[in-house]
């Protein structure tokens, strides 16, 4: 196992080096005097200050000697510090958010992190849960009655479900509200008086024993997760039934039941592991995505997460801000298939061997 994971870390700096490369091309379709919005915080008002900018940091020289200062660093002649870097965490200034990119993504990455966390419980338990159950239980009334939950669920775009969520439980029955805490919680949070210990509310909460707090976290999450869980929910059933199915039609299981072991046992111990493979998959895919933080229903539930700031960045055309979250969101997938391939090796002993 350990020699596995050691040839999939070995992969990891080329594929990282791969997404810098294609995430420079990018920036590199824009103009030296566009590219300049990477070096600085507010529009300079001097003349000639943008040529300034362009010349001071190199933006019109060779493509190769630009991106390894984009990477590395330029030393300052002045002072003789390094400016900038991408492995020095630097992504540029971010307009929207009034601060460096990645200090955006540092405030609110704890925000994503938790509406994502909090989502994948139901969303890959139930559906790995219900997915078997179907699968088990094929073409009668469990499986019948599924299938249409899991077809209606998929059907309904994410947009038309968390508005629908909104308008009935706030708008009418005031149960449960948009953004990430009330008002009077907020300003408990901000205030000395509250430690803040990882940046998500309702861990946060919980460890300063301050339930009233944890209970309006949860109550701001509510439709967030329900509207993010619905649909991934709908998808990963169906891909766990059809795997499921798949392996329950095969020879081994038939031998299996002819050395006379249950059903039950025959279920658990030969076929769900050797379903789970594609689950994992699609289940891997979809828990990265949510970390990415899905920018639709941050939207319209004004969640202040890295979602909620794409969008607005891309609103106001801060290209700066697209491309550090998107080079960050790269990242997080080129991580999260780590985990994934990992994970294989862990349900799928061949694999490993391979």
């Amino acid at each position: 196992m350990l020699t596995y994971i050691i040839r999939r870390l070995f992969i990891l700096p080329l594929i990282l080096i791969g997404v810098t490369m294609l995430v420079f091309a990018m920036l590199s379709m824009l103009t030296p005097y566009e590219r300049a919005s990477l070096y600085v915080s507010d529009i300079p008002k001097r003349q000639g200050a943008i040529e300034d900018i362009v010349k001071k940091y190199g933006l019109d020289d060779p493509i190769h000697i630009q991106y390894w200062r984009w990477m590395v660093g330029q030393k300052d002649e002045v002072t003789g510090e390094i400016d900038g870097g991408i492995l020095r965490g630097d992504m540029g200034f971010s307009t929207v958010g009034h601060m460096p990119v990645a200090e955006v993504i540092k405030h609110r990455l704890p925000a994503t992190a938790e509406l994502a966390l909090l989502s994948a419980i139901p969303l890959i338990g139930l559906s790995v849960w219900m997915g078997i159950k179907s699968a088990v239980h094929h073409n009668k009334l469990p499986d019948q009655i599924l299938r249409v939950l899991a077809i209606i669920g998929w059907s309904v775009p994410t947009f038309v479900l968390g508005l629908l969520l909104l308008m009935f439980f706030y708008a009418k029955l005031d149960w449960f509200p948009p953004e990430r805490l009330s008002l009077w919680a907020s300003q408990i949070v901000q205030s000395g008086e509250f430690t803040r210990y990882t940046q998500m509310n309702t861990i946060d909460s919980l460890l300063n024993l301050r339930f009233d707090i944890f209970l309006d976290a949860l109550r701001h999450l509510v439709l967030p997760v329900i509207t993010l869980s619905i649909i991934s929910w709908a998808f990963l059933l169906r891909v766990t039934r059809s795997s499921m199915l798949d392996t329950l039609r095969q020879d081994y299981m038939t031998t299996a039941r002819a050395k006379g072991l249950n059903e039950r046992r025959v279920i658990k111990g030969h076929a769900v592991p050797n379903a789970l493979i594609p689950v994992i998959t699609v289940g891997g895919m979809t828990l990265i995505g949510l970390f990415n933080g899905v920018v639709i229903t941050e939207t319209i539930f004004n969640y202040p997460g890295l979602g909620k700031f794409m969008a607005a960045s891309a609103a106001m055309l801060d290209v700066v801000s697209v491309l550090g979250m998107t080079l960050f969101s790269s990242f997080v997938l080129v991580f999260g298939n780590l985990i994934v391939d990992v994970l294989y090796g862990i349900v799928d002993p061949r694999i490993r061997l391979d």
